[in-house]
């Protein structure tokens, strides 16, 4: 355990960051399954507005730190394919 007040302080701060982290990876997993979800039923439409939340959520999530940019990046690419190869 943390024996210095500035350690006590960095453990409540690290906390706080892994529950932060924690929803926003919940929150933009859970939007990716909706977008597949979405492609698999043959819902186009629904299928674009979905990305589009997904993608807002990957960036937010990337801008706050809680993924890597490169991996947002790369989630909204893939998502994107699959949503255009399913609508045509």
């Amino acid at each position: 355990m943390a024996t210095h007040r500035s350690a006590e302080k960095r453990a409540r701060q690290d906390l706080k960051r892994r529950g932060r982290n924690r929803k926003a990876k919940s929150q933009v997993r859970t939007l990716i399954k909706s977008v597949r979800g979405a492609i698999e039923s043959g819902d186009g439409e629904g299928a674009r507005q979905k990305l589009r939340d997904a993608e807002r959520a990957l960036r937010k999530a990337a801008s706050k730190g809680a993924i890597k940019k490169t991996t947002a990046s790369r989630s909204v690419s893939r998502l994107a394919r699959s949503v255009h190869r399913a609508s045509s």
